[in-house]
């Protein structure tokens, strides 16, 4: 590989992991969403142009942050010129201020912060807050928020626009709120941070079963939060994000096909962070009232503290998510109920409860609820229904390694 292919590859894997810091700093800097994403891509493209012949400079990132707002700036002055708009002129006037030192951060002053508290305004749709920040903060695409919320990409794309023009339109404020605020704002932040962990420890596409960068960035305004607001709601959901980023490395093979559960190697679990996330766990569950993401912390504490599978609580596990269910109902919820409860009971228990919630139509189309119908036929020995269960996640999965561990498993059935 030549020199030239060498800072290719090293402008790829800028953009990969801080294209999106780097967007919302332009953000705060343009005070709008679009022209910022426009000068991100004039900012890489100048990268391009630039670098090869300059040399990849020390701080990436602020360079970026830099040629972008001045290709903002060249762009207005431009247009004012032009079409001798007012607005253009004072816009760019606006953002020519001299930049700020991008080597220091004020505590909690972070822009990817700010930007999630922007995109979860109270004046937006909770729909919109949430495909809003995985656009714009994590950088995924239509489609797999579509993919996450089980709608179409035109929908969220509609959401999108209607989002970005209500920002603008009522001049929503790029900042974190005052903390007499913040707890009203917390729960979408809260919802936004644990999707786009999701999406990171399980992503929806695509043919790696993780994203690293997403589950990472994830944590990391986890810990953003709890500082700003130590509540339990924090805490519960910094736990659960660091409990389940324990078993990452075990959670695949070679290949990168995932393995269950109960096949893992728990020596590969990461015990500095079961640690860390078994005391935020006692945390959350001493705060009043206990939420959603402390208890399902707790149950995925239990999962760590399991030696072996054969030692998991399951009915500890049942009861836990016994009172999720009252405190936060959802169809996701109860899967997950009686897939604990199969386990405590046997598949014969937990069969009926798989097939009341697919009759009642909202997870027709989640792939792991059909998954788990064809896991449960197959202990059953109920062959035929476990391979057409099999098939219709496989028809509904679009990730990978998710699909090549459908394929084994069905070629198991057929054998």
């Amino acid at each position: 590989m030549n020199d030239n292919e060498t800072l290719r590859t090293t402008i790829d894997a800028v953009y990969r992991n801080e294209s999106r810091r780097v967007l919302a700093t332009l953000i705060r800097l343009l005070g709008d969403f679009d022209r910022a994403e426009e000068a991100l891509h004039e900012a890489f493209r100048a990268a391009l142009e630039q670098w090869p012949s300059q040399g990849l400079p020390a701080n990436p990132v602020a360079w970026l942050v830099s040629a972008g707002r001045f290709k903002a700036i060249d762009a207005l002055r431009r247009q004012a010129r032009q079409a001798n708009w007012d607005d253009a002129a004072e816009q760019a006037e606006a953002v020519a201020d001299p930049a700020p030192n991008w080597d220091e951060r004020e505590e909690l002053e972070d822009d990817r912060l700010r930007l999630i508290f922007t995109c979860c305004h109270p004046a937006l749709s909770s729909e919109a807050q949430v495909a809003l920040t995985l656009r714009e903060v994590c950088g995924l695409t239509t489609e797999a928020i579509a993919a996450a919320f089980l709608t179409t990409p035109a929908t969220l794309a509609q959401r999108i626009v209607r989002a970005k023009g209500k920002i603008r339109d009522a001049r929503i404020p790029y900042q974190v709120p005052a903390r007499q605020e913040l707890p009203d704002r917390l729960d979408a932040v809260l919802r936004v941070v644990y999707l786009v962990f999701n999406e990171g420890y399980a992503a929806s596409t695509g043919e790696s079963l993780t994203r690293h960068d997403l589950s990472t960035e994830a944590i990391r305004l986890g810990r953003l939060l709890l500082d700003l607001l130590p509540e339990g709601e924090v805490a519960g959901l910094l736990a659960l994000m660091l409990l389940h980023e324990s078993r990452r490395t075990a959670r695949t093979d070679a290949t990168g096909d995932p393995i269950l559960l109960d096949d893992q190697d728990r020596s590969l679990w990461d015990r500095t962070l079961i640690a860390e996330g078994a005391a935020l766990v006692e945390q959350a569950l001493a705060a009043r009232p206990v939420g959603a993401y402390a208890l399902q912390a707790a149950i995925s504490a239990i999962h760590a503290e399991a030696a072996t599978a054969a030692a998991t609580d399951w009915p500890q596990i049942v009861g836990l998510y016994d009172v999720l269910l009252r405190a936060a109902p959802s169809p996701v919820v109860a899967l997950n109920r009686a897939v604990a409860v199969a386990m405590r009971d046997g598949p014969a228990a937990g069969l009926p409860l798989v097939d009341a919630l697919l009759a009642e139509g909202q997870l027709a189309d989640y792939r792991f609820a059909h998954a788990t119908r064809g896991e449960l036929c197959r202990r059953l020995g109920r062959h035929d229904e476990a391979r057409s269960a099999f098939t219709r996640a496989l028809q509904l999965t679009q990730q990978g390694a998710e699909r090549r561990h459908l394929e084994k498993r069905l070629a198991k059935l057929t054998c």
